[in-house]
């Protein structure tokens, strides 16, 4: 009876949870510590859409840093060009509230922007498999940092920016909260299990009747959107810009995290990215060994546990763990 009453106020409840916590990080944890907690958010929204493409379907994308790339200068350059005009335009209402609202449109504007470059590519690209459409992800990645080194309305070379902080604890939880629950009830719904068996065997999903191309269109679509959302909540915490936060290292530490977690757990991935954020920063002590370390404990973990640390299992405090085959 208490869970179900609890399941009911669930959202309320993360709202004024998320609330006071940003609160709390904003006024009594070092700045430090919070910029890696909100380091940590971004990862989630990362991981879990990468998740979608490569553990849930079955694909090998390692451009997504590319699409981060896309959101975050798009949801930049809205807030940017548009922030004093926004503020002229509703001077009659508060100021902050005009804000709060401008960088949600701005935000989703840099994941749409994501979602149809992630169209763009998945339209030809997704009749590749395996390798082949690695290599074609990677290569839109590249070919989308050449682009914006060469936009000097973004700062092109130079970086852009001057960009607002609108970014904070709740938005960026709330945005991470968002994406696992939206991405969860996809692949867990009756036609989320048409992504699932197309992971399992393509072949075999083709032949009763899955219009595979499209659900892996559709799985890079999303995918695609969120990782515009995350780069949007980039852009607006770190109020700077350059292509060298979006090389291929910085899509293969994505895949790391996913792999890590299990591919095909959405709460591996979340508990990877966490992982994989803090340590790091744990290991900077180390100073010229740091990545060495790093790296080791990273290839005990595929040595010691090859399936990821949750393998395909799932964690719901509401409902029994499932497992996603």
């Amino acid at each position: 009876m208490a869970l179900a009453f609890l399941k009911r106020l669930r959202i309320p409840i993360a709202i004024g949870a998320l609330l006071a916590l940003n609160f709390v990080f904003k006024n009594y944890v070092n700045p430090y510590v919070t910029q890696i907690v909100c380091m940590i958010g971004i990862n989630i929204i990362m991981a879990t859409s990468l998740s979608l493409i490569n553990g849930h379907t079955g694909q090998f994308s390692i451009g997504h840093a590319g699409f981060m790339a896309v959101g975050a200068y798009t949801s930049a350059a809205i807030t940017v060009y548009g922030h004093n005009a926004v503020l002229s335009a509703f001077h009659f209402l508060p100021a902050e509230l005009v804000q709060d609202i401008f960088f949600i449109l701005a935000v989703m504007a840099g994941g749409l922007a994501a979602s149809f470059a992630g169209l763009f590519v998945g339209i030809p690209a997704l009749r590749l498999r395996g390798d082949y459409l690695a290599i074609a992800t990677l290569g839109f990645g590249e070919i989308i940092r050449v682009v914006i080194l060469n936009l000097d309305v973004i700062g092109g070379a130079r970086g852009f920016g001057d960009i607002p902080e609108y970014a904070n604890f709740f938005w960026i939880y709330l945005f991470a909260l968002l994406t696992v629950v939206l991405i969860s009830r996809m692949v867990y719904s009756v036609r989320g299990s048409a992504f699932l068996t197309i992971r399992e065997d393509e072949i075999a999903a083709e032949s009763i009747g899955i219009p595979t191309a499209r659900y892996k269109t559709i799985a890079f679509c999303v995918g695609s959107f969120f990782a515009g959302i995350g780069g949007g909540l980039f852009a607006h915490l770190f109020t700077y810009l350059h292509t060298n936060s979006f090389t291929f290292l910085r899509s293969i530490e994505f895949v790391v995290m996913v792999v890590l977690g299990g591919m095909g757990s959405i709460t591996g991935a979340i508990l990877a990215a966490v992982v994989l954020t803090i340590l790091p920063e744990a290991l900077r002590a180390a100073s010229e060994w740091r990545m060495v370390v790093y790296s080791l404990l990273l290839i005990s973990m595929m040595l010691l546990r090859p399936q990821g640390l949750f393998g395909l299992k799932e964690w719901n405090p509401f409902n029994k763990a499932k497992k996603c085959s």
